[in-house]
């Protein structure tokens, strides 16, 4: 299938590299045409990474599935699959929706990045609503496979399959959200730990570097390779009924105390920012977001050697 990508920022360069592993034609097109070129230039440094570290088999033929367009009905000529990627606003969105319902093939899948946005927002309107939806990624897609799909209402079965199927081809894990919520599964469950994790903070509970300890150091180990369901399902004897009998009473107590604990503080931005740019000058953020790449290049290049050793 030939898929284009609309938006050539962070999200839409990592998911060229995704399609195109899967064997996918991919076509780039961003309204600032320099984007395209440093997406492209990005992408031909980061494949012979990738293939090193064993998570793709050849850069080079990656590479040849991938081009750049100049204007937007070039891009998604021909094309079986749609992914938006532009700024995080349904205004514009909408807009340029508007136009791809028009420029695109009838029978083409349209999905959109957003990692909050509502599809009813960013799709209602368009008489080609039946084939739309949300995929949103984890950042960067190209190494963290997690891929959520929601649709509206109005969206098909057959276009949450046709994307499911799609999305599983390019090596993605794709898991449905049944129905419409606020900043879906994904971001919903990260923001309960940051709220959490913002209060603890404010409170004087924990430093901020310490907290990320037990993130990264704690709980991350198993969440990278189980979720929380089943890791309490294998922290009791007899499994997780005999785990919230155990434990559930905590359970409900924190809940309620969360629950019903103070908002944090507005201050607590910069009090984190102070913390983090000690540790991290503004100027070495990109040096760190490469940093992060490369972990998370051997995380799983380790997790794919070790799911070959030990299958379940």
């Amino acid at each position: 299938m030939k898929a284009a990508i609309l938006g050539a920022g962070l999200i839409g360069r990592s998911w060229a590299m995704v399609f195109a592993r899967g064997g996918h034609d991919v076509v780039l097109w961003d309204q600032d045409p320099a984007q395209v070129d440093k997406a492209l230039a990005h992408i031909v440094r980061t494949l012979p990474e990738m293939a090193e570290a064993g998570l793709i088999d050849n850069a080079d033929q990656v590479m040849a599935r991938i081009s750049g367009a100049t204007n937007l009905a070039e891009a998604v000529k021909g094309v079986g699959f749609i992914q938006e990627n532009i700024v995080e606003r349904a205004e514009p969105k909408q807009a340029l929706f508007a136009e791809v319902e028009r420029l695109a093939p009838s029978d083409a899948i349209i999905s959109s990045s957003t990692s909050a946005i509502m599809p009813s927002i960013i799709f209602g309107s368009l008489a080609a609503r039946q084939r739309c939806l949300v995929s949103h990624p984890l950042n960067p897609p190209h190494l963290a496979p997690i891929v959520e799909l929601c649709g509206g209402d109005f969206t098909s079965p057959e276009a949450i399959e046709r994307t499911r199927d799609f999305m599983v081809s390019c090596g993605m894990s794709a898991i449905v959200v049944k129905r419409e919520i606020e900043g879906f599964i994904l971001n919903r469950l990260q923001l309960a730990v940051l709220n959490e994790a913002f209060r603890l903070i404010a409170e004087d509970y924990v430093m901020a570097e310490d907290l990320d300890k037990t993130i990264k150091d704690g709980l991350a180990l198993r969440w990278s390779f189980m979720g929380p369901i089943e890791t309490i399902d294998l922290n009791a004897p007899n499994g997780i009924a005999d785990y919230l009998e155990r434990y559930g009473p905590t359970i409900r107590r924190v809940g309620d105390s969360q629950a019903a604990a103070k908002p944090w503080p507005d201050g607590i931005g910069a009090k984190l920012d102070a913390e983090r740019r000690a540790v991290v000058p503004k100027e070495k953020l990109g040096e760190a977001t490469a940093w992060r790449d490369w972990r998370m290049m051997a995380l799983a290049a380790h997790k794919r050697s070790q799911e070959k050793k030990t299958p379940r």
